[in-house]
């Protein structure tokens, strides 16, 4: 973890909100995966606070579900709960296939530019793809995070956003895998082209059949396969 560094007079509030998301991003990034034991002074020595923003960061993270707090041992990153997952990513489709759908039909508060804008990243020749996952990765999510807002309701965006934020940890699993990636340029090039062609049918079956098969790669995770992106994301680190 990076060092927080405190501006005097900063909040507690604020300097809780820091721990939080620095936390959340190791558990994001691999740096802590699941089953990782940790105690609250650790937390405090490598982040340079006191024990009262960490903890308050920390009970944060067990109410969303993604650490759990020991009896007179720490702390504990938790297992996935795959069947929590399951739902996010049936909700998840409902709104992205609605998104595609109200995009391709032409209602007014549509926005195309942000489609267009996709285009520059997914629909370029092969040579010019990415082979940096954790781009790709930032890219995936922006790509959907994309067709929805460009659908112009802000309600279904906002819910959108806050399912992407709870299934980002075990989607970037799925960016530690060549395959995959390549697979994810072709999948989201033809739902794009089905999109500024407005065929509604076909884009909400390719963007349907795109979501499912990374909602059953996620079901093939292992714990082995969240150590061995902690110690790719350590080498790609020096």
């Amino acid at each position: 973890m990076e060092a927080i560094i405190k501006p005097s007079g900063q909040r507690e509030g604020s300097r809780a909100e820091a721990v939080y998301y620095q936390v959340k991003r190791d558990i994001e990034n691999f740096q802590l995966v699941a089953g990782d034991r940790f105690t609250e002074n650790e937390i405090c020595e490598r982040l340079g606070v006191s024990r009262t923003p960490v903890r308050q960061a920390l009970f944060r993270l067990q109410q969303e579900g993604h650490v759990e707090v020991l009896f007179r041992s720490g702390w504990r990153v938790l297992p996935f709960d795959f069947a929590r997952y399951d739902a996010l990513y049936d909700l998840r489709l409902l709104l992205e296939t609605t998104a595609v759908r109200r995009i391709c039909e032409g209602y007014s508060q549509v926005d195309r530019t942000q489609i267009d804008a996709l285009s520059q990243i997914w629909l370029v020749p092969v040579a010019q793809r990415s082979s940096d996952t954790h781009q790709v990765a930032q890219w995936d999510e922006a790509f959907h995070c994309a067709l929805v807002s460009a659908a112009g309701n802000a309600e279904m965006a906002r819910v959108h956003r806050d399912v992407t934020e709870r299934i980002r940890v075990i989607r970037r699993l799925d960016f530690t895998k060549q395959p995959r990636i390549d697979l994810t340029y072709e999948e989201h090039g033809k739902i794009l082209r089905a999109v500024k062609a407005k065929r509604a049918e076909q884009a909400v079956m390719l963007l349907s059949a795109h979501i499912m098969t990374s909602q059953s790669e996620v079901r093939k995770i292992t714990l082995h396969e969240m150590h061995m992106a902690r110690l790719n994301g350590q080498a790609d680190s020096r």
